[in-house]
């Protein structure tokens, strides 16, 4: 990697990070607010887990704020901590149920942190308007997306998404506090620096609540923010100045990533869906049910292939079990938080079906990742006969969209054991209404803020 900078191309990112007339399509301004609030879904239905009970617990008595203006309130909690803690703790819940968006060519997830950290942000700036908002996430989306894509072409480990989502965080921050550009060089040069650089296929070989890293990119993305203000010094990001780089971010601003960015029908890894998507097209066109199955074979790409290949015992381990995931789809049709939590994880029709699945890599399969998440599967009958599903890519992203019907079902799927249905189609709403000029964003963190309803 190119360790000069590049002054030309750095100045020309933060002309698009801190224009405060940030002109965004309208298009692209509408798939940001589907995203938001499928996102504020899924951070709904893991205030319950353990995990997100942890990480609130641990923001409220170790990340105090020592003055109001420096404080954030913790979404579906109503407890205030410091501005880094609350980012942090909600990022950490958002990446432990893991339904959250991705955009492909990352090979991870933008929004599990910045979305944690528009809120902590935007409890300081009490007039600024949904639209605002919106405009900002966006932008802050791109600089992730331009992001990750930089350090996975220069490293040979395969690193969490907190190693880069952090710089998208830092690029909201100073686009909301009106930052100068001196100050956001050196908040992106000190994220990048502390960004967790976890390697990805280690928590994936042993699943823990460590995840995708993304709880860490938020903490790290706020705070090299507030240490820059402050004169701390961290420039150059290389990712973002690298000269090997350039032109990762020659579109910035022209070519809009975020309608490329998928929603996961399923709380599970995204490796695990072009194999989900497989049976659930036998289960659609051909009628497979799970009691007809004597065999069922997965080609997939390597990486799926190396997921977890045991029974889980933990609600970790089952996101990134591709065996249990299919056999949950083919028994109960579906897959909710109460599949991957609880007396879900000791279903025994699932753990029969399970035994009755092979995984394999396809190499014609890995040789299309990370621009897709393609698999085939092939159902072998207790009456012999076999069918398949052909070569198929995970749905969710343009390639294979989810209908807005079905996004607003993944929404009750997976906040209404918390929510009540009043407050779940009020933020469902909030996807139109945060396109209004004169709205207050803060309308929108009144309605996520509070505890969960049950």
């Amino acid at each position: 990697m190119s360790y000069a900078p590049q002054p030309l191309q750095f100045a020309r990112i933060a002309d698009f990070a801190l224009d405060p007339s940030l002109d965004i399509p309208d298009e692209v301004l509408e798939r940001m607010a589907l995203l938001l609030v499928d996102t504020l879904g899924v951070a709904a239905g893991a205030a319950t887990l353990e995990v997100g009970r942890i990480a609130r617990e641990f923001a409220v008595e170790f990340h105090a704020a020592n003055s109001d203006k420096h404080g954030a309130t913790m979404l579906f909690d109503g407890r205030r901590c410091a501005m880094p803690g609350a980012a942090w703790a909600l990022a950490t819940q958002i990446d432990n149920l893991d339904g959250h968006d991705g955009y492909n060519p990352t090979k991870g997830h933008i929004g599990c942190a910045l979305v944690p950290a528009l809120f902590a942000y935007a409890g300081q700036h009490p007039q600024l308007t949904g639209r605002q908002a919106l405009i900002a996430l966006a932008m802050g989306y791109e600089v992730a997306a331009r992001a990750g894509v930089a350090l996975h072409a220069t490293v040979s480990d395969y690193h969490t998404s907190g190693a880069w989502n952090a710089i998208g965080v830092v690029a909201i921050g100073a686009h909301l506090r009106r930052q100068t550009p001196e100050v956001l060089r050196e908040a992106m040069g000190i994220a990048e620096y502390h960004g967790p650089r976890s390697q990805m296929m280690r928590e994936i070989a042993s699943p823990t609540m460590l995840h995708d890293g993304s709880g860490m990119g938020a903490l790290v993305g706020i705070s090299s923010l507030l240490l820059a203000e402050r004169g701390f010094t961290g420039a150059p990001a290389i990712t973002v100045e690298g000269e090997d780089v350039a032109h990762i971010w020659e579109d910035l601003g022209q070519d809009w990533t975020i309608l490329r960015n998928y929603i996961k029908p399923y709380p599970i890894c995204r490796w695990a869906h072009g194999a989900l998507e497989g049976v659930r097209v036998l289960m659609v066109e051909q009628g497979l049910r799970a009691a007809d199955i004597e065999r069922l074979d997965v080609a997939t790409f390597a990486q799926s292939a190396a997921l977890f290949p045991g029974l889980p015992n933990t609600t970790s381990e089952a996101q990134y079990s591709l065996g249990f995931a299919l056999a949950t789809l083919l028994v109960h049709g579906r897959i909710g938080p109460e599949h991957i939590t609880g007396a879900g994880l000791n279903d025994p029709e699932v753990a029969r079906l399970h035994a009755r699945i092979t995984v394999r890599e396809e190499p014609r399969h890995s040789a299309r990742f990370p621009a897709g998440r393609w698999s085939d599967v092939t159902a072998i009958h207790k009456d012999g006969r076999q069918i398949t599903s052909g070569d198929v890519n995970a749905r969710g992203g343009p390639e294979a969209p989810m209908p807005e019907t079905d996004v607003r079902a993944k929404l009750g799927a997976m906040a209404g054991h918390v929510l009540s249905e009043g407050r779940i189609m009020a933020l469902w709403d909030m996807k139109q209404r945060l396109l209004k000029p004169d709205m207050l964003f803060s309308e929108m963190a009144d309605l996520v803020t509070p505890a969960p309803d049950r």
